[in-house]
Order: C-alpha cells, then sequence, then structure tokens
C-alpha cells in the first residue's frame, strides 16, 4: 500500500505562482511514477505532469513551459512548481503513483481568480 498526502493548494491570482507538494509513505521502494493529475468541474481528470523514478519528465501541452515537476526520492516527495498561472488551471490537483498499481491522493484545490 502507498499513501499520498498532498499539500500546497489555495487561491493565486492569474500570472501568480504556486508550488505543490505530495508525499508518499508506506511501500515506495518501487514506485515507478509520480504525477499530478486535474479535474475541473463538468470535466474528465488529465493528466498535467509526470515523472519517472529515472527522472524522466513529461508535460501536457496546456502547462509545457509554465509548470515544473520534481522529485526528491530521499523524502519521497514530488513537487509540481506551478507559474503564470491562469483561470483554466483552475481545477482539484491530484497526486498519483503506481508501482505499478495505482494509488491516488485526496487532491487539493488549486483556484486562479483576481
Amino acid at each position: 500500500q502507498v499513501q499520498l498526502v498532498e499539500s500546497g493548494g489555495g487561491l493565486v491570482q492569474p500570472g501568480g505562482s504556486l508550488r505543490l507538494s505530495c508525499e508518499a509513505s508506506g511501500i515506495v521502494f518501487n514506485i515507478v511514477t509520480m504525477g499530478w493529475y486535474r479535474q475541473s468541474p463538468g470535466k474528465e481528470r488529465e493528466l498535467v505532469a509526470a515523472i519517472t523514478r529515472g527522472g524522466t519528465t513529461m508535460y501536457a501541452d496546456s502547462v509545457k513551459g509554465r509548470f515544473t515537476i520534481s522529485r526528491d526520492s530521499d523524502k519521497n516527495t514530488v513537487y509540481l512548481q506551478m507559474s503564470s498561472l491562469k483561470s483554466e488551471d483552475t481545477a482539484v490537483y491530484y497526486c498519483r503513483a503506481s508501482n505499478p498499481f495505482i494509488y491516488w491522493g485526496q487532491g487539493t484545490q488549486v483556484t486562479v481568480s483576481s
């Protein structure tokens, strides 16, 4: 079992920045990929960014150049640095881990509004 706890969401103005954190606990030694997904009302959950154990990253086209995913293996934590935020980034952001079973965090709300 893997437990994921997200933090760092909140309200930010357009153009602002936020950093999300996701700490994994439990059986973490064999986690292959960690990532961030988001879901806004009426839409399906979508991939935002992911990072493999080897450090390979992938991003949704809509966030390339604005978001950066990183991983601290010693802390079993993955981060999502979000910059130049737009109103369309408003969503609940979920952390996901695979080993290869899939685990989800509880989600953290990000609201971009003036």
